[in-house]
């Protein structure tokens, strides 16, 4: 097998487990385990192959995927094969989405839950992974109401919870449809998918996400479902993005950060085996880059909390790195222009009373934006070791200068421009 080439990639293309992509430091390959969950074993053979394939280097990205970092082409073949025969990856084949529904870690045991939202994601995942000609890229967030809200996550299709056997479906465009029982809003969802397919075989230069249909195009999507339009539910306030949570089990969940999604196998392999002592039934990927540990007793729950703290993982929802993305940047990555990594470990120390508030920060080095598909109260994308800073949007959006490292954590500072500027209005509400 080959991979493809920074010269071939198109836009929208996605790496995966068969089809990994090439990069500064080796081959990226991205899997998602079966359920987007794995048992504690099952968490150290991964760490295991990592190990032996690739720089030892693994990543949980925003869509609660794990990626080995730095395979040798030669070793490929042989870690693809031990994943498939050992049942550690649930591979979408060619250059489909790795994983087309995002969904609480908790989703199905989450105390706080209006519906069985692990039901309907694994549904929904099955009927969009059946539709021909969706773009690679695309997602869909099922929001079962419970207490990690994924509000602030980018999506093509959001399925929300709003009470007891009741969702609403919203597009990109503003569009809020229901409410509907959970199946109905599924097949909704699945017959939108589809339309999002037609349109963009007719118009694939221009048609990449549902975000680009024009009003005409959602409007015939929205005629098809039969349902009227309603009001967007209410925005939850921001949940805690780590810690111990309850299920509805009595027993617990801990879901820890991995310091910018990044984490090396042998505090992997450490963590599982903590986990096995502990009592975990399962590991789950959370959007906010870690891992949700779940069935803990109190007890365990707390010594492996402690554990986590130890290996360097992320338990206090206040820790000011939980709100900054950063792509891998210049060396392990052919397009960074800048050393993302290190720089966002100075600017998450800058800017820490800023991002304990609320606001998130986003490091891409490149306009590719692949850390954060979405706006940020403060984005900076590398050009030629410098960044562009933008204010309250994406990597394409007009920066109001290019800076260097250290003249933005000197403006960082109270009294200065771009401090002020992010204290006088942050962005708020869902990014559907």
């Amino acid at each position: 097998m080959t991979a493809p080439t920074q010269e071939t990639l198109r836009r929208g293309w996605c790496p995966s487990t068969l089809r990994p992509m090439e990069t500064g430091d080796g081959w990226l390959v991205r899997l998602h385990p079966p359920g987007g969950r794995m048992r504690p074993a099952q968490l150290r053979r991964i760490a295991e192959l990592a190990d032996a394939t690739g720089n030892g280097l693994v990543e949980v990205s925003g869509r609660g995927n794990l990626q080995i970092r730095g395979v040798r082409p030669e070793a490929h073949p042989a870690l693809v094969e031990a994943l498939l025969a050992e049942r550690l990856v649930d591979e979408a084949g060619g250059l489909g989405p790795q994983r087309l529904v995002l969904s609480s870690p908790l989703a199905g045991q989450d105390v706080g839950d209006l519906i069985d939202a692990a039901s309907l994601a694994a549904s929904l995942e099955h009927q969009g992974r059946a539709v021909s000609g969706l773009p690679p890229k695309t997602s869909v967030i099922v929001d079962g109401g419970g207490a990690l809200a994924l509000d602030g996550f980018a999506a093509d299709l959001r399925l929300v919870a709003i009470d007891q056997g009741a969702v609403v479906i919203g597009l990109p465009q503003g569009d809020w449809l229901g409410p509907v029982a959970p199946d109905k809003g599924g097949a909704m969802a699945a017959n939108l998918l589809s339309g999002l397919a037609t349109y963009r075989r007719a118009e694939p230069d221009t048609i990449h996400r549902l975000r680009d249909l024009d009003d005409d195009q959602v409007a015939a999507l929205i005629g098809v479902c039969s349902v009227s339009r309603t009001q967007a539910p209410a925005v939850r306030p921001s949940p805690r993005r780590v810690g111990l949570f309850a299920l509805r089990t009595s027993r617990f969940a801990l879901v820890a950060g991995l310091p910018f999604g990044r984490s090396d196998t042998r505090t992997l392999s450490r963590l599982s085996e903590a986990a096995s002592t502990h009592g975990v039934s399962e590991i789950r990927f959370s959007p906010w880059r870690g891992l949700a540990f779940l069935g803990l007793e109190p007890e365990d729950a707390a010594s492996l909390t402690a554990q986590c703290e130890e290996l360097g993982l992320i338990t206090r929802d206040d820790d000011p790195r939980l709100s900054v993305q950063a792509c891998s940047g210049k060396q392990a990555c052919l397009r960074g222009e800048t050393r993302t990594m290190d720089d966002a470990a100075v600017l998450a120390e800058a800017a820490a009373s800023l991002l304990a508030a609320g606001l998130s920060l986003h490091l891409s080095g490149c306009v590719k934006s692949c850390a954060h598909a979405g706006s940020a109260d403060l984005t900076l994308v590398g050009h030629d070791g410098c960044y562009d800073v933008v204010i309250g949007g994406t990597t394409r959006d007009k920066p109001m200068a290019r800076l260097d490292l250290s003249q933005i954590v000197q403006r960082l500072q109270p009294g200065q421009d771009i401090h002020t500027r992010l204290t006088a209005g942050r962005l708020s509400g869902p990014q559907v």
